[in-house]
């Protein structure tokens, strides 16, 4: 970890954006409209895949019924025939449809006041976290502030002592010289 006060504050503005992605991030999750179009997407993308496999199994009897050699009185039972193989294929598209007709229907007052009062609780919650999280970014200040004081300190103190250790060499290399001019002048 780096002592510098510059890295210091920029890890903490790090911190508060990756804190304030975060909390917003946990709002929009928690956003009961948000849930509501999540699951409906959910939905379509089941059905349109069980409408795929199911029109393929369509096209697959209608090209067999148009290439049977037979009559236009033959096309029922072997739809029927292909339908009874697979119930599950029927029992999907009730289901399937059943769906979408749901999803066509308007929201009911009651599913609209049950999502506005589902919203009114969550709202608390999220402004819980925004809370905590504006808490957490005010507790980090102080402590990085006084990283900060202490980091200058320590730099300030550092600096006096080379300052020190440099007067103090000089002062022995001046020493050494007069020594060394006094040895060679009594030479």
């Amino acid at each position: 970890m780096t002592d510098s006060p510059d890295a210091i504050r920029a890890d903490i503005e790090n911190t508060r954006r990756e804190l304030g992605s975060d909390v917003d991030a946990l709002a929009d999750k928690v956003t009961p409209s948000k849930i509501v179009h999540r699951q409906t997407d959910k939905v379509k993308e089941a059905v349109g895949g069980v409408k795929e496999r199911i029109m393929g199994a369509a096209d697959d009897a209608r090209d067999s019924a148009s290439s049977a050699a037979g009559s236009a009185g033959e096309l029922p039972h072997k739809v029927v025939a292909k339908a009874e193989g697979n119930p599950l294929a029927v029992g999907l598209i009730a289901f399937g449809v059943g769906l979408l007709a749901a999803s066509l229907i308007p929201a009911s007052s009651k599913e609209k006041d049950l999502a506005s009062s589902i919203k009114d609780s969550a709202q608390p919650l999220v402004d819980e976290v925004r809370s905590a999280a504006n808490d957490v970014a005010g507790n980090l200040r102080e402590p990085a502030m006084d990283a900060a004081a202490a980091v200058k300190e320590t730099a300030t103190d550092a600096a006096a002592a080379v300052k020190e250790q440099a007067t103090s060499s000089a002062d022995e290399v001046k020493s050494g010289a007069q020594d060394a001019r006094d040895a060679v002048s009594g030479s």
